[in-house]
């Protein structure tokens, strides 16, 4: 039975590049936005019953994250519905990676792990933080959103002090070696503890 590590953070805090960093370790990495992007593809398994909703979401055959975004500011009520589509797909998603993944160590790298209680279901969790400075330096950098989107988004999540104290693990992304070489702790500890059982 492989070990199940939750790999969560607040935006701009580096969760995609410490998913990377376990999976130079050779853990197996499950990314819940890949998987919502996968499923909202050509061919997606999201794509009929999203079309059965919101039509207008559908465009070539695909489901368009932007045109989604504007339906829930119009209609917050919007978001459960999508959601009621999207979660179980994510969830068999999930449980397919599991079954074929070959890893000791699996890694979910999941935005709101905590705000959807996916905790439950982790041996372990990982948060992944930085400066508050940094992290809105990080977002903004990219050129993707305003800083009133940046604010909207962090007003959804978790504050960052209250991941770090539900964490098993927290994971300083303030550089890339310093984080490198937390991840390489985070890792020995689990394949030890695993090993000592």
């Amino acid at each position: 039975m492989s070990f199940r590590l939750g790999l969560t953070g607040s935006i701009g805090m580096g969760k995609s590049t410490t998913a990377a960093l376990f999976a130079q370790q050779g853990c197996a990495i499950w990314d819940a936005d890949a998987a919502v992007h996968r499923l909202y593809a050509l061919g997606g398994a999201a794509v009929a019953p999203m079309a059965a909703l919101f039509p207008e979401a559908v465009i070539d055959s695909a489901v368009s994250r932007d045109v989604l975004k504007a339906i829930i500011g119009r209609d917050p009520q919007a978001l459960k519905q999508i959601e009621q589509v999207v979660h179980p797909l994510l969830a068999t998603d999930r449980a397919d990676f599991v079954e074929h993944a070959q890893s000791d160590i699996l890694v979910f790298d999941i935005p709101l792990l905590f705000e959807t209680g996916g905790n439950a279901r982790m041996d372990a969790v990982v948060v992944v933080s930085a400066p508050a400075d940094i992290q809105r330096q990080r977002v903004l950098q990219r050129g993707t959103m305003t800083e009133a989107q940046f604010q909207a988004i962090l007003a959804k999540q978790m504050p960052d002090a209250e991941k770090r104290a539900r964490a098993d693990f927290v994971i300083e992304t303030d550089t890339l070696d310093h984080a490198r070489q937390q991840v390489e702790a985070v890792v020995q500890h689990i394949r030890k503890g695993r090993a000592d059982a």
